[in-house]
C-alpha cells in the first residue's frame, strides 16, 4: 500500500489565485509590524501613536469624517491626541484603529493590492445587507461579520 498524497478538491474557484509575491503584513497599514496576537496586545494596552491612526487613514484613502465615523474618533479628538503630550491614542480607541487597520490589512492580502481592498470596503455590499465592509466594521460584531466575508471570498464562496 503506498501513500501518496490526496489531492483535494477545491469548490468553486478562488477570488484570486494566491502568489508568494503578495507579502502585506498585519499591521503595515497603521505603519506597525505586528509579528502576533501578543504584539497587538501590547501596543492597544500601551496605546497606539497617533501617527498610527493617520497612515490608516491615508491607506484607505478616506476623509477624515468617513474615518472617524468608522473609528468613533472626532476630528478634534485626533487633534487633542496630537497635541497631548504623548501624542498617543487610549486604549479604546486603539483598539478600534487596529480593529480597521487589520481588516484593511487582510483586505489587501485577499484581493492582491491596496486598490483592490480599497475599492472592496467601500463598495455596498449584498453579504452586508447593503451597507460597505468599511461600514459596517464600525463594531466589533461588525468587524468579525467582514472577517468572515473575506474569509468566504478567500475560499471561493459565492457571498
Amino acid at each position: 500500500m503506498s501513500r501518496h498524497p490526496v489531492k483535494k478538491k477545491m469548490r468553486g474557484t478562488p477570488a484570486r489565485p494566491r502568489t508568494d509575491t503578495i507579502k502585506h503584513t498585519a499591521g503595515k497599514s497603521l505603519g506597525l509590524s505586528l509579528r502576533g496576537p501578543a504584539d497587538a496586545v501590547k501596543s492597544v494596552k500601551r496605546g497606539l501613536p497617533i501617527a498610527c491612526a493617520e497612515d490608516l487613514r491615508k491607506s484607505l484613502g478616506v476623509s477624515q469624517q468617513v474615518f472617524g465615523r468608522v473609528t468613533n474618533m472626532s476630528e478634534r479628538t485626533i487633534v487633542r491626541r496630537k497635541t497631548a503630550g504623548e501624542g498617543r491614542l487610549k486604549t479604546d480607541e486603539s483598539e478600534r484603529v487596529l480593529r480597521i487597520g487589520l481588516l484593511f490589512d487582510r483586505a489587501v492580502e485577499t484581493f492582491g493590492g491596496v486598490e483592490q481592498a480599497r475599492a472592496w470596503l467601500k463598495a455596498p455590499s449584498h453579504a452586508l445587507g447593503g451597507k460597505t465592509p468599511l461600514e459596517f466594521a464600525d463594531t466589533e460584531p461588525g468587524a468579525r461579520e467582514v472577517e468572515n466575508l473575506l474569509g468566504r471570498i478567500e475560499q471561493g464562496v459565492f457571498s
